[in-house]
């Protein structure tokens, strides 16, 4: 394992993750009172930045990684940064089913990673 190809492409992730997840969500909160194509541009446009860290993010990873090993790798920050944008952010309470999800997705990357 390139522990350093993870490290940077893991890091472009989470920060990839954190625009998509503002993207995808927030105009839930923030944009409920504007039309749909109003929050539609918004999101797109907070998705650029997604986009911007997320093919690099990819390109980096895919020099020591599996296609598979990306995806479940996403999965996992995906997780990591949806619940506490959900609490924190959205105000959604805690679930104890977040953390059986949480479970099931670090036995997906446990399956994806071992050798």
């Amino acid at each position: 394992m390139n522990w350093s190809v993870l490290a940077q492409s893991g890091g472009l992730l989470v920060l990839s993750n954190i625009f998509m997840t503002f993207a995808w969500y927030a105009h839930l909160k923030d944009l409920r009172d504007k039309p749909w194509y109003i929050a539609a541009l918004i999101s797109w446009g907070v998705a650029l930045f997604e986009y911007l860290l997320q093919v690099p993010a990819n390109r980096i990873g895919y020099t020591a990684l599996s296609l598979p090993q990306l995806k479940i790798l996403q999965e996992a920050i995906t997780l990591t940064v949806f619940v506490p944008f959900a609490f924190f952010f959205m105000k959604t309470p805690l679930k104890l089913d977040y953390l059986w999800a949480a479970l099931c997705i670090c036995g997906a990357v446990y399956f994806i990673f071992r050798q």
